[in-house]
């Protein structure tokens, strides 16, 4: 009798063929269920603990998926096209992991029947192509980004889903502005346009107040005060010079080892030092600024002599904060005080001051003339609740900036959808062979965005999306459902609308990573103990420290 051949290891777990495609399918189907809920006006909020015991509420897809802890690898690769999506486009974290979730689903029966992956995969791939294709040039409709009406329209539809859907219109507001202010269009770079939110438009969460109370400054803010108590904290039309540079005496790099021959000695060291502060002081007053902003320190005998110049300072700015004050006041960052000109000064600031809000010192640079960068002043009730606000503000801001760089609209609500769906299943009857099961299936899969919206109203899905695809069959393009009361509506009257650029990521998104866990056949897991993997880094670090001595000649 033949010996059994061992060749993995013994704590190694393996499993292949049927069973990996199907364990896959149900652990994505187990992700999408959870944020299921969450889709739509009418979405539940999650309340998830983290370790340390502290508590996030959300609905935002990639919020909750963050913060959950999951051992499955397919799981995993969901979570991370959630995050994805929010990198990309900051909208549609939900609508991704629910379609993708749903396409595995349907995949099912086809592998159950021993239809090879490759097939299911090559019908998923064209019609994904044929989805985005159909979109574009069937569906979407151009806008008009300078219209703030159509603007406002379109990022309304997407709070309409969150918590700060009470207060649409402040956020609404607040997300164009804040997108708009940090535009850079610059039409003789080639037509170069930059929008960059993370960077240059910040949100500064403060507690306390009412959401009422929040708003966009045109200008900076950040949560430091002045150096010393004798300077000013209200300055109109300041000139304002920024520097990166310590203010105050500079230590060596290294051990530095002095040597005092006699007691005078000492005395001219120090002398030295004032001297030296003295002199980049005069550098900076020579300029007649009236305040100064550091991203270092600024010694006492600085600010002694600063205040004497009636100069203001302030230091231990944050290098991003920096960065947004270059922007809204113009001017530039310095690193050495000899080399100030007057050109590097910033002007364009119409008012400086510190204001306190609880037991917080808060400086404002406001008025800007014309500020590329802007900070957004959020008040609540409690932490919660401003962490929950900002993510939707954020999504917000997402949605106007992908409007100005593709501005195209799809009919919300489901209707994209459901419209790309009866155009897919209509084309699938061209479709020659066994591939077009599942390229009718994916075009059946979409239809769970609609569906979803429809449960989580509570009415009749079955009835209200028969009644849909009979509207997209015979009517238009543009029926979805109310999220609030579960009617089929005409989108173009009730004014919902998605981004195309969205629609098209959440399309390619989920599709793909159906087509990423399809082909997966073999799931190999090492399974080491902990205390296995510290002995081996003990091991390695005992090799290291004590090297193996050759022989002895």
């Amino acid at each position: 009798m033949q010996q059994p051949m061992l060749v993995l290891k013994n704590n190694t777990k393996r499993e292949s063929g049927r069973k990996v495609q199907l364990s896959n399918i149900k652990a994505a189907k187990t992700i999408s269920d959870i944020i299921r809920t969450c889709l739509g006006p009418k979405a539940m909020l999650k309340m998830l603990m983290d370790p340390m015991g502290g508590i996030v509420m959300t609905n935002d897809g990639n919020a909750i998926l963050r913060e959950i802890q999951v051992q499955h690898p397919a799981a995993k690769s969901m979570i991370e096209i959630s995050r994805t999506q929010d990198e990309e486009v900051g909208d549609g974290t939900t609508s991704v992991i629910i379609l993708a979730g749903e396409l595995l689903k349907v995949a099912e029966p086809f592998l159950v029947d021993n239809m090879h992956p490759t097939v299911i995969i090559a019908a998923y791939r064209q019609a994904l192509e044929d989805a985005v294709s159909m979109m574009r040039n069937e569906v979407a409709k151009p806008v008009d980004t300078d219209n703030r009406e159509e603007m406002v329209k379109i990022i309304k539809s997407s709070l309409g889903t969150k918590f700060m859907k009470g207060w649409n219109d402040l956020a609404c507001g607040i997300a164009l502005d804040a997108v708009k202010c940090v535009r850079i269009n610059d039409q003789s770079a080639g037509g170069y346009n930059e929008i960059d939110i993370k960077r240059y438009a910040k949100v500064e969460k403060v507690p306390g107040g009412s959401i009422e109370m929040s708003e966009i400054l045109d200008g900076v803010m950040f949560n430091k005060d002045v150096t010393h108590t004798g300077m000013k904290r209200r300055i109109e039309n300041p000139r304002i010079v920024m520097l990166d540079c310590n203010l105050e005496y500079k230590k060596g790099e290294s051990q530095t080892n002095m040597e005092f021959m006699q007691e005078t000695d000492f005395r001219k060291i120090l002398q030295l030092e004032e001297n030296y502060i003295k002199d980049i002081c005069d550098d900076i007053i020579a300029l007649k600024p009236d305040l100064v902003l550091t991203e270092k320190g600024v010694s006492d005998l600085a600010q002694h002599f600063l205040l004497k110049a009636g100069i203001t300072a302030v230091r231990r700015l944050r290098k991003s904060d920096m960065n947004r004050v270059a922007r809204a006041v113009g001017g530039q960052i310095v690193h050495r005080t000899e080399e100030l000109k007057d050109s590097d000064i910033g002007t364009e600031c119409g008012l400086f001051e510190v204001k306190k809000f609880g037991d917080e010192y808060f400086t404002f640079l406001t008025k800007c003339k014309n500020p590329k960068a802007c900070t957004i002043l959020l008040r609540g009730a409690s932490k919660d609740v401003l962490m929950e606000v900002e993510r939707n503000l954020l999504d917000a801001m997402n949605v106007a900036r992908n409007v100005m760089i593709d501005p195209f609209l799809v009919p919300g609500g489901g209707a994209v959808e459901a419209a790309v769906a009866h155009r897919l299943i209509e084309k699938s009857k061209e479709i020659q062979g066994v591939g077009q099961w599942p390229y009718r299936a994916l075009a059946e899969a979409l239809r769970i965005i609609p569906k979803t919206l429809m449960q989580n109203c509570g009415v009749n899905t079955i009835r209200t999306m028969t009644n849909l695809t009979a509207k997209h069959a015979t009517t238009g393009s543009t029926w979805g459902v109310d999220g609030e009361t579960g009617n089929i509506v005409d989108m173009e009257e009730f004014g919902v609308w998605d981004t195309l650029q969205v629609k098209s990521q959440v399309f390619k998104t989920a599709i793909e990573t159906a087509i990423l866990l399809l082909r997966i056949d073999d799931i190999v897991s090492g399974v080491k103990k902990q205390s296995d993997i510290d002995a081996e880094k003990m091991a390695g670090k005992f090799q290291a420290a004590n090297p193996q001595e050759g022989p002895e000649e």
